[in-house]
């Protein structure tokens, strides 16, 4: 950490790299997000050497903020892994402390419960305050839907559950009979997020199902164009039969894909044109 710091600083400094010296908390923000996703490709990819490197990226970013709000005298990097560690301690009394838990879900509503006492120190009591306006909407339901759970707010069971989701679907098929654009999506957004209430009882992470069925359908369309492409044909509409026909045979011959699975889709760390854009801004 010490090393990575000097490097940042020498980045910074007089006579250091004239592109690290102009950025600013908003410009790196998309480098930012775009690092988490790089880092969840490489964990996808099965690929330990793509993980370590995607990780080191993700903490550069973390180094990089840090030294620009050292530069304001806000905060620096030591007052950063400080505070998380305070934190893990001060929400872990059951291993740092004198409390006993014996299960996962005792340990989640603890934490929560602490958090929530936390933020009453601050003012604000709500135990949806922590949950970041800017999640992408699937993963945002879920923190959601698992916070209310931790404090009684939920379905007894997965049964109740799937009756909600047929009501959902209902009410969405009735909007899109006889509602407007307003009601189709009121309804729709109501049926994803029983959705998510399943996937979350299922103990599936919505969003991660949904990345790998989004690498599932473009391994087997993927199939389906190299199919065209051997009969010297490109994907339309009027070949709708022969596509059909491909993409019946590319479920029987692509494997699903996995967590630990490379995907023939995937990249090792990041595509060409990111690997690119990094070495330009480095």
């Amino acid at each position: 950490m010490d090393r990575l710091k000097q490097i940042m600083d020498r980045l910074r400094g007089p006579g250091g790299c004239p592109w690290d010296r102009e950025q600013t908390f908003e410009s790196l923000a998309t480098f930012l997000l775009e690092e988490t996703y790089e880092v969840l490709e490489a964990m996808a990819s099965g690929t330990p050497a793509a993980h370590r490197e995607e990780l080191g990226d993700l903490l550069f970013q973390i180094i990089f903020q840090a030294r620009l709000a050292e530069e304001r005298g806000d905060f620096d990097i030591r007052d950063v892994m400080r505070e998380v560690g305070d934190k893990i301690v001060r929400r872990h009394p059951h291993v740092f402390g004198d409390a006993t838990l014996e299960t996962s879900e005792q340990v989640l509503k603890q934490w929560e419960q602490i958090k929530v006492d936390e933020r009453r120190g601050k003012g604000d009591g709500s135990m949806f305050t922590g949950v970041p306006a800017q999640l992408p909407a699937l993963l945002k339901a879920l923190r959601i839907s698992s916070k209310a759970a931790r404090v009684g707010f939920d379905w007894p069971d997965l049964s109740g559950l799937l009756e909600k989701l047929e009501e959902e679907k209902r009410e969405m098929l009735r909007a899109l009979r006889d509602g407007g654009r307003d009601a189709v999506k009121e309804e729709i957004g109501d049926l994803l997020f029983t959705v998510v209430n399943v996937a979350r009882h299922a103990g599936i992470d919505p969003e991660l199902a949904l990345q790998d069925a989004n690498r599932k359908f473009l391994d087997r369309f993927r199939y389906v164009e190299e199919g065209l492409g051997r009969r010297g044909l490109v994907a339309s509409a009027e070949h709708r039969g022969l596509m059909e026909a491909l993409w019946e045979e590319a479920k029987r011959k692509v494997r699903r894909t996995s967590p630990g699975r490379r995907s023939p889709s995937s990249g090792t760390s990041g595509s060409a044109t990111r690997r690119a854009r990094k070495a330009a801004r480095s």
